[in-house]
């Protein structure tokens, strides 16, 4: 008797924290930093709403307007039926205390203190990017973004972004092609999509990683969210990579966001009149990211070692080339070793399309690479 009892408690004081949670999350001019603040300094967030108006009123930062705020009983509503949701629904949610919250989020100052997810999403790695960009994609930026995905995925990194058009879509359909795990972190709630015509991408994304949002099941896809959903797009990586970008735009607030955060950041320059490409461009010229022109860029620079995410395999004594390789081949035969860029330059070879062919003769123990971008036979 005395132990059902106690599992009956334990579940309750769980659901009255959430519930607690929850309350914060709806309460207007409560942000992330001041709820973790009141949360830290009460010692739970079911425990601020049974603080005394005076105690609260002690609290650094915590005046009148927010104190009423808090007490008002509509966000308590609002936050009951929110967990009424989340309980017939089995949505997962995550909370800023728990083992299970993202490292790389949880090391930012305004986190969410609670978001929910759908799907299967598995954070037990550290190869995790984001990829954002322009929703005005062009062939150039699509042609980019696919095969640096491609040239990624031997190192089965974990691809993050918002499901936009443009960029978002391209970067998420081409982890789905890799068989990469993805991410796409909404700017509202589980039970709204945005934009519609990507519903039919769904149920890929799910089966490849799934759905993140900070938002509410019912919360409409406002502007305002859009640029809060970018800390996470941030926050969630180690580093942030820009593919095409006008002069002002999303992207490059998640760009300044990942500074601010001391990740990586890497954009894909372009030339100086095209429109967008000069969002990349400034961010290279300004030193606020560093410039990618190939996969082995952010393979040398986040020290990924693809040993370590692939079995040794036995140098094959005969392999079949394809032309392309094969020209290469003969150019390294011939010339010893040489640069990627020079390599490109000589075999009239995109550095991008490259740096896959390298990789491939790579993995075949056809060609071996050297420090400081360079290869050999």
């Amino acid at each position: 008797m005395y132990i059902v009892t106690q599992l009956f408690i334990e579940k309750k004081m769980l659901e009255e924290e959430l519930l607690g949670v929850l309350r914060l999350q709806a309460t207007p001019k409560i942000g992330d930093i001041i709820a973790k603040k009141l949360i830290q300094t009460t010692g739970s967030a079911a425990q601020i709403f049974k603080e005394k108006k005076s105690s609260l009123l002690k609290i650094d930062g915590i005046g009148e307007f927010i104190v009423k705020q808090l007490l008002n009983e509509k966000n308590h509503k609002k936050a009951v039926t929110e967990i009424d949701y989340l309980k017939k629904n089995k949505t997962k949610y995550h909370y800023f205390l728990d083992a299970d919250y993202p490292k790389n989020l949880k090391n930012c100052i305004d986190s969410p203190i609670l978001f929910f997810s759908d799907g299967a999403v598995n954070w037990n790695t550290n190869k995790i990017i984001s990829i954002v960009g322009t929703r005005k994609i062009t062939k150039y930026g699509r042609d980019f973004c696919n095969q640096l995905v491609k040239d990624l995925a031997p190192y089965h990194p974990v691809i993050v972004s918002g499901f936009a058009y443009g960029i978002d879509i391209c970067a998420h359909k081409a982890a789905i092609e890799n068989e990469l795990q993805t991410i796409a972190v909404l700017a509202h709630g589980l039970d709204e999509i945005y934009p519609k015509t990507h519903k039919k991408y769904m149920r890929n994304v799910m089966d490849n990683g799934g759905f993140i949002t900070e938002f509410w099941h019912n919360e409409s896809p406002m502007r305002e969210n859009f640029l809060k959903r970018n800390r996470v797009v941030a926050g969630i990586s180690k580093t942030t990579i820009v593919i095409e970008s006008a002069e002002k735009g999303g992207s490059l607030v998640t760009a300044d966001i990942a500074n601010s955060y001391h990740r990586d950041v890497f954009a894909l320059p372009g030339r100086i009149n095209d429109i967008y490409s000069k969002g990349c461009n400034n961010l290279i010229k300004n030193n606020q990211a560093h410039l990618l022109s190939s996969a082995e860029d952010i393979v040398q620079m986040l020290n990924w070692d693809l040993q370590k995410e692939k079995q040794p395999k036995q140098q094959q004594l005969f392999v079949q080339l394809n032309a392309t390789e094969q020209k290469v081949y003969d150019y390294l035969q011939k010339n010893g070793k040489q640069l990627l860029d020079v390599i490109a330059l000589d075999c009239a070879i995109p550095v991008y399309q490259l740096s896959s062919i390298l990789i491939q003769m790579e993995l075949n123990g056809v060609i071996k690479p050297l420090p400081g971008k360079l290869f050999e036979v």
